[in-house]
């Protein structure tokens, strides 16, 4: 490290974006990703569509 930065010309919050949505990973065992894509394969869509289906499902319970 340098014993010394300049900082004069830095710029407060140059890179803060306030409508910034983190995604955080989501850890899924790897028998239930298997299930899920070979389902979702089976049923000619793709595992994000079946996820969205299944939460419509567990919506419509509610």
């Amino acid at each position: 490290m340098k014993d010394e930065y300049h900082f004069s010309n830095a710029q407060r919050g140059k890179f803060y974006k306030p409508d910034l949505r983190l995604i955080p990973p989501v850890r899924i065992d790897p028998q239930v990703l298997d299930f899920l894509v070979k389902r979702a394969e089976a049923k000619g869509t793709t595992l994000n569509a079946l996820l969205k289906k299944g939460i419509e499902l567990i919506e419509a319970a509610y």
